[in-house]
């Protein structure tokens, strides 16, 4: 018979934390290219999947070469090809909001979906590759508070896909993996690093942009969540 679910573990950039996608917009519409905030947002989607085959090698998430690739590819998305715009935005990018940057914002139905989790008598936690300041974010936006543990991988050491540190969340909730699911945006790093440690996870994809997967799919976080407690 199959452990019911105690544990809900999230990531936290691009679910429970959005892009500020309008910042984009502006910064674009101030060199004389406009893209609406869902446009930006839609490319983002599309990017992260042309992203992934670069973390299938357990390349970080956090390192300057994989975030110039990611935020290229939105542009490319957006049909932006100009080297020079390329390299002006991916200035623009490093320097906006330190140490924070751009994912700042709370999804529309985090809080929503925190909420559901702890109703459900659940441990609520983050396992997050940040550089250290994923914290201070989700302290700021008041999702902190529906949060047993948060884990920075700036912080503890280690990053995502590495089992290690989906064990850490593992033993602050004093779960089995059986007994945990992890949702996040990313296939390589956080469906197949969640399996690595015998957990489930939910693939959040906004976009409806990652095709046929050997997971679940969510449009949302509270159909992630629903998804996740009736397994």
């Amino acid at each position: 018979m199959k452990r019911p679910i105690r544990a809900l573990f999230f990531d936290a950039g691009n679910t429970l934390l959005r892009i500020n996608y309008a910042a984009i917009a502006d910064q674009l519409a101030m060199r004389g290219i406009h893209r609406g905030e869902e446009a930006v947002a839609q490319a983002e989607y599309r990017a992260r999947v042309r992203l992934d085959p670069h973390l299938a090698p357990r390349a970080s998430t956090e390192s300057r070469s994989v975030a110039g690739y990611y935020f290229r590819y939105v542009l490319e998305e957006l049909g932006i090809t100009d080297a020079e715009t390329i390299r002006a935005v991916a200035e623009w990018r490093r320097q906006y909001n330190p140490p924070v940057g751009l994912w700042h914002l709370p999804d529309p139905e985090a809080d929503a979906a925190l909420r559901l989790t702890r109703e459900a008598g659940c441990v609520a936690g983050v396992i997050s590759n940040s550089n250290g300041s994923v914290r201070s974010i989700l302290e700021e936006t008041g999702l902190a508070t529906h949060l047993d543990f948060i884990l920075d991988s700036a912080v503890v050491g280690v990053e995502k896909p590495d089992p290690r540190i989906f064990r850490l969340g593992l033993a602050e909730a004093r779960v089995e993996p059986r007994e945990a699911v992890y949702i996040g945006d990313l296939y390589s790093v956080d469906v197949l690093g969640a399996r690595a440690v015998g957990m489930e996870a939910v693939l959040l994809d906004p976009g409806g942009v990652w095709g046929e997967r050997d997971c679940p799919i969510a449009w949302t976080l509270q159909e992630a969540v629903a998804i996740a407690l009736n397994r």
